[in-house]
């Protein structure tokens, strides 16, 4: 282990301790779990960070989530922990010129990654823009619902996490429950989130979201392939985003995310960076790329581009 990696999990360990001190502090008392609770609160509570598990303490754990969601969802429930893969870096490309704005993108992130329906948590938002004035934030539209779409003289922009290489919502977290991955995925672990929402004030995309109620998702909607790092179900008052789908870009097959699959005029992109032979590369070096609020130097690896 070189000293860097030792200084990081004695401050991710210092700073949880301490964070969970202050929130004693605050209240009171800690809402400990009680003496007669089941083994598992137990276990959960005291759980380290996913970066300290070794492989036996992380299966461990993995079985213990899968035997506690299989029991509350009433149905077989798998949870991985597939690593990166070597020489993957993750990009998403964004056609601006194809876009309808029809939403099906937010639907299909919803059914696969498991968001809340009761109250509904989107990780894509898709704002309806006026082509006179391009991207011109301060009349975006959230809400709109014509009749039609794409409507006359609109133009559609999906935004939600961009993986950013300089994430200004890691480095706010005061327990180090949020960090980027070696491809480029921006994970969070939730439990080890104190759901502080430091992150979701920090992030200029508005790409965190928090999680107000355990019961939010519906057993018949669950999908049971499930990633630690991912979609599995969250626990309440934790904070969640996208995270490129990573129970399924990074299995052996390669799948795409769900958002990129379900678009109808193939208007979104998503390949590695480090390819260059990849689409994404192809878009980059050659389309008109436009990059979200690239003044702010996070260096998303999200991309908007014109393909016409």
């Amino acid at each position: 282990m070189s000293d860097k990696e030792a200084r990081d999990k004695r401050i991710l360990r210092l700073s949880r301790r301490k964070a969970l001190k202050g929130l004693a502090a605050g209240i009171g008392a800690l809402a400990l779990p009680a003496k007669d609770s089941p083994a598992s609160v137990w276990e959960a509570f005291f759980q380290k960070n996913f970066r300290e598990l070794g492989k036996e303490d992380l299966q461990k754990v993995l079985a213990r989530l899968e035997k506690e969601y299989s029991a509350q969802f009433g149905k077989a429930v798998k949870v991985k922990a597939t690593p990166p893969v070597e020489g993957v870096l993750f990009g998403y490309a964004l056609d601006l010129s194809r876009c309808i704005g029809c939403r099906r993108c937010v639907y299909g992130c919803v059914r696969e990654n498991n968001q809340s329906r009761d109250p509904q948590i989107h990780w894509i938002r898709v704002l309806q823009l006026n082509k006179e004035k391009g991207v011109y934030l301060e009349e975006a539209e959230h809400y709109y619902n014509p009749a039609k779409v794409p409507e006359p003289g609109r133009f559609y922009m999906p935004v939600q996490c961009h993986q950013c290489k300089n994430p200004p919502c890691t480095k706010v977290c005061p327990v180090q429950a949020t960090w980027t991955e070696k491809d480029g995925i921006v994970v969070v672990d939730y439990n080890w989130c104190i759901g502080c929402r430091y992150c979701m004030a920090a992030c200029p995309y508005g790409a965190r979201h928090f999680n107000w109620k355990k019961a939010g998702l519906p057993a018949a909607d669950l999908n049971t392939d499930t990633h630690y790092l991912g979609n599995r179900p969250r626990p309440v008052g934790v904070v969640e985003k996208c995270t490129f789908c990573i129970q399924r870009v990074r299995e052996p097959s390669g799948r795409y995310t769900a958002c990129v699959e379900v678009c109808p005029v193939g208007a979104r992109k998503f390949g590695n960076l480090l390819d260059p032979d990849s689409e994404i590369r192809y878009i980059i070096e050659n389309k008109r790329v436009f990059i979200f609020k690239e003044d702010l130097n996070t260096q998303p690896k999200f991309y908007y581009f014109y393909a016409t």
